[in-house]
């Protein structure tokens, strides 16, 4: 079952575009910090659920800015700059909309196994191809994706977001990305990082531990 009405998906794959595209040449920002901020935001679950105020409400410019000022910054609204040629960012959106729309599931759980910065490195490879060879590609990844993590199997279990368990344990985001991807051995982790993960995922400290 897709995410929501199909009658939506194409403005939904506009304003994600949109969004990306905005936040990155107009507002400077780098892809993966305004992304993050989107993934905490009120947004990132409107516009999984189809929320229709958000998708059919707002452009993508405008959903940029509201998520900005939600975040706490106090920035002035730029007009969009809308040209012909479209930019890897709008392909990653335009992708990343269909894709959370035709699995079904949150932008959080797609960016826990795939982060911005690496679909957006997909470009090259299949911003030609057909939209349903992107889906396989994503599918696979998300198979394949800290398969044998104990800390992301834990804390898929607890149903939290990467984004959730950083917020409740007061561990960086990224830092959980890497103990689950294994960039970080877990176990060789600082103590109180280990218990502060254990403490919000209600585990004990040893349960975290590879094997």
């Amino acid at each position: 079952m897709y995410a929501y009405d199909d009658t939506l998906i194409y403005k939904a794959r506009l304003c994600m575009a949109w969004m990306l595209d905005y936040a990155v040449y107009v507002l400077n920002m780098p892809i993966e910090d305004f992304y993050q901020l989107f993934l905490d935001s009120s947004f990132s679950d409107k516009f999984a659920a189809g929320d229709s105020s958000t998708i059919a409400g707002k452009s993508g410019p405008e959903i940029a800015y509201a998520v900005l000022k939600e975040k706490g910054y106090d920035i002035e609204y730029k007009e969009p700059e809308y040209v012909i040629k479209r930019t890897p960012e709008y392909w990653t959106g335009w992708v990343l909309a269909y894709y959370q729309w035709y699995r079904n599931i949150s932008f959080n759980q797609i960016n826990d196994s795939v982060r911005i910065s690496d679909i957006l490195i997909m470009y090259d490879k299949y911003h030609e191809m057909d939209i349903d060879q992107f889906v396989i590609e994503m599918d696979r990844r998300r198979r394949t994706a800290f398969s044998d993590s104990a800390l992301k199997r834990i804390r898929t279990y607890a149903r939290l977001s990467q984004s959730e368990l950083a917020k409740k344990s007061d561990v960086p985001v990224r830092t959980i990305q890497q103990y689950e991807q294994k960039q970080k051995d877990i176990n060789a982790a600082r103590i109180d990082t280990v218990l502060r993960l254990a403490k919000a995922l209600k585990c004990d400290v040893e349960d975290l531990m590879n094997q």
